[in-house]
Parts: structure tokens; sequence; C-alpha cells
């Protein structure tokens, strides 16, 4: 086992402590892809009374957006959209849009973090809501960019003869997308960074 810091306070830690909770955080951090996919899996065979699982939504409307031309980024957010559903019943974009956060544009984190109001713009009238609630975010610069999303590729998705191409599709491209944060808090931490040769 490595060594492990000894406080019990973190005003009481040093930086030999931080050194080696930096080395632990590299190969925990290496391994988020692998988190990721194991959890996404987890919306396999959990339908919640749709017409597909929710696995195979978010295959689905991946395979949407690759097979029209979206950039790596963009399918990894389209993948990873409804990820959140299995901890966040209430609140699934959001948790799916702190998942990418780090790794993607804040374009695409808005429009992960938002979709879930602009998807309801196909069906909030048959459950007592406005489908308008998007127009709230009229101004925002990545309004089109969201309301796009959903009706190209979150929309039509629930297709049980749909196109689905297999996870095994988007991992390289999910690996690569999250292989470097572009944007945290602890980005500029010295122990956080791979060392270089």
């Amino acid at each position: 086992m490595s060594h492990r810091a000894t406080f019990t306070r973190m005003e009481d830690s040093t930086a030999a402590d931080w050194q080696a909770i930096g080395g632990e955080f590299m190969q925990f951090a290496g391994k988020l892809p692998d988190r990721i996919i194991t959890h996404l899996r987890l919306l396999e065979n959990d339908y919640g009374g749709f017409p597909i699982d929710r696995y195979t939504h978010c295959l689905q409307t991946a395979t949407r957006a690759l097979k029209d031309g979206r950039d790596e980024e963009y399918v990894v957010c389209a993948l990873l959209h409804d990820i959140g559903d299995t901890l966040g019943s209430y609140n699934h974009a959001d948790i799916a849009a702190a998942i990418v956060q780090p790794f993607v544009s804040e374009e695409n984190h808005w429009m992960v973090k938002h979709h879930a109001i602009f998807q309801g713009y196909f069906f909030f009238q048959h459950i007592g809501m406005d489908r308008h609630l998007r127009d709230n975010f009229k101004a925002h610069p990545a309004y089109e960019r969201t309301a796009e999303f959903c009706a190209l590729y979150d929309n039509p998705a629930f297709d049980p003869k749909g196109e689905t191409l297999p996870l095994a599709e988007f991992e390289p491209m999910l690996r690569r997308v999250m292989a470097s944060p572009k944007q945290s808090l602890y980005k500029s931490a010295s122990v956080l960074q791979p060392a270089t040769a």
C-alpha cells in the first residue's frame, strides 16, 4: 500500500501529505471513464415505463449525434445526458452536467444541464406543466443549440427499432474527452498533474 497522510485535520496537513494524495489521485482520476461506463450500465433494463430502457436511450441519442457528424465532445454529452437518472430522480440533468463539466465546453455543459427543460417542450403539456418553460432562456447563447439537441437527438431516441450502436463504439471517444479536464478548481494544482519524463 502506498504512503498515506497522517493528519486528522486538513489544517495540519503538509506538502508531503499532498504529494502522497496527489499520486493516488492521478491513479483514481485515470479510472474515471471506467466508473462512468459502469454507472451508465446501471440504466440497462431500467425502462421506467418508456418504450426502451434508459441505457438504450442514451446509446440511441449518441448514435444519432454521431451519425449526424457531431464532434466527439458533443457525442459524449449525448451519451451521458441521462446518466443522472439513477441518482437524480428530480434533477438528472444537473447530475449529468456536473459529470461532464470539467471536460467539455461551456456551451455543451449548458446544453446538458438544461436539456430536461428543453425536452419538456415535447411532453410537459401532458403532465400539467408549461411546455414553453424553455423560453425563459431565449436570450442565452446556447438556447438554439440545446433546442436542436433535444429536437434532433434526445426527442426521437425512444425507438425500439431505432439504430443503436453499442457502447464499445463510444468508449474510445469517452476516454479521449475525459483524458484531461479543460476546467476544474484543481487544474493548476501541481500535485494533481501527471508526472513529466
